[in-house]
């Protein structure tokens, strides 16, 4: 419900920001454009073909410019930055979180990195090369190395006159981080204890020890799971010896949550989430190429094996109207299977210990499918032919596709995960061929031998 809404509300202006760029309208484009968030106005750059992709990004708030180059995908931010002078490049990334300046410093023209690395202190330059050392997937690459730390043999109250002196805070934060001397994480004092309890209190004695901290080399979907499961706003990050390097707040796991989701949907087509839908058309092109040769390789295979039986199909034309129904049954059911077991695997339900279990699962699911829809299927192509043997033919190849197709929908993944392969990615291909081999193998095979020796 929330996601629909949020795409109504995004089709609503990208349709009103259409119709005043056309009608030449700028002031209207930049009274829409006040109103929106970053990231809202990311989504619209996103939206909008390049020639008005520029246009509006011309007339974004340029206090708002380095927010959206976080927000855009790398595609989008590579035409933008492309469009923009140096020297505005500098002025809108001075204001970024560290985290947020590491995400796309490597995007940035190299004049432009030096001179926003000469506009930081030595103390920021070394907490961005931190967080650079990490991977970008991981929580070290995701952290904010900008923490918020006290000590735990202070009161409450020297705490409170140290925010009112720091004065900037942080947008989010439920936690305090306590650390001490050598910079080892302690524990965490509530933002909710701070104000409510008495000033008198010592850190020390309210801290929380038992509270959630994330190692920096966490991949960033463990790091999602671990939000997930104890309900955190933030968490400290911290390495081997327990030192505090950083934190992470929701926010930062919001969009690894969301380009999970889109690498999930893109990924089944061969498609990348950082590509540009208003790409140039040779460049889109040539991109699809490698999924469509592959897909092309695969759908010879399977027409390989349909001409090993061509004189079947020229004998029985009821198996070439009935065939495509034995590859689409068990193409679904391998399909469900695959989609369940790839899900697993992202959010790690799915391991060593219980894939025979799961396998044992799926395999029962498919042979009662496959029985089930066996006899319904059998039974149309009896009455459509008013031939018992073809219903037989198709109730023993709807059972062997579907069984096939759940034992492949299982395998699959796991194979491919363990030759480095985004199961995401390749699954569906891989499980489209074995299926459709499998299919017709079982369906013109046994009205071969079955059918012409009648």
């Amino acid at each position: 419900m929330v996601e629909q809404m949020h795409e109504e509300k995004t089709a609503r202006h990208l349709d009103r920001l259409s119709e005043a760029l056309d009608s030449g309208t700028r002031y209207q484009v930049r009274h829409l454009l006040k109103n929106l968030s970053a990231a809202e106005i990311g989504d619209l750059l996103e939206s909008l073909p390049v020639a008005k992709r520029l246009a509006v990004w011309e007339m974004t708030d340029p206090a708002l410019d380095g927010d959206v180059l976080v927000e855009v995908n790398d595609e989008v931010r590579a035409s933008l930055i492309r469009g923009t002078s140096p020297e505005d490049l500098v002025a809108a990334v001075d204001d970024l979180d560290l985290d947020d300046l590491a995400d796309i410093l490597d995007d940035l023209p190299d004049a432009v990195t030096r001179e926003v690395l000469r506009s930081l202190d030595r103390q920021d330059r070394e907490r961005l090369a931190q967080v650079l050392s990490y991977p970008e997937d991981s929580a070290g690459g995701l952290m904010d190395p900008d923490v918020l730390t006290i000590r735990p043999d202070v009161t409450l109250d020297v705490v409170l006159r140290y925010l009112r002196v720091r004065g900037e805070l942080p947008e989010v934060f439920d936690l305090l981080f306590v650390i001490d001397r050598q910079g080892r994480y302690l524990g965490s004092l509530k933002l909710a204890d701070l104000l409510t309890r008495d000033l008198s209190s010592m850190v020390g004695d309210l801290m929380d020890t038992s509270a959630v901290t994330i190692p920096v080399d966490m991949h960033e979907n463990q790091v999602a799971m671990e939000f997930e499961h104890h309900d955190l706003v933030t968490a400290p990050v911290i390495d081997s010896e327990q030192r505090l390097l950083g934190w992470i707040s929701i926010d930062d796991v919001v969009d690894v949550i969301r380009e999970q989701a889109e690498h999930s949907v893109l990924s089944r087509a061969g498609l990348d989430e950082e590509e540009d839908m208003f790409a140039p058309i040779v460049q889109s092109a040539r991109r699809r190429w490698v999924w469509l040769g592959v897909n092309l390789i695969t759908a010879f295979m399977a027409a390989g094996v349909l001409y090993l039986f061509e004189p079947t199909l020229d004998q029985l034309v009821a198996t070439a109207v009935l065939f495509p129904i034995v590859m689409s049954m068990g193409g679904i059911a391998g399909t469900q299977t695959l989609t369940l077991m790839v899900r697993g695997m992202a959010t790690g339900q799915v391991s060593a210990s219980n894939i025979p279990a799961l396998l044992r699962k799926e395999l029962a699911v498919g042979l009662l499918n496959g029985i089930v829809f066996s006899i319904v299927i059998a039974a149309i192509a009896m009455l459509w032919y008013g031939d018992i043997p073809l219903g037989l033919v198709m109730a023993s190849a709807i059972l062997l596709n579907l069984f096939a197709g759940a034992l492949a929908g299982a395998l699959v993944p796991v194979v491919l995960k363990r030759m480095s392969i985004d199961p995401a990615l390749a699954g569906g291909v891989v499980l489209t061929t074995v299926t459709d081999v499998i299919g017709i193998t079982a369906f013109i095979g046994l009205a071969t031998f079955l059918l012409l020796g009648r």
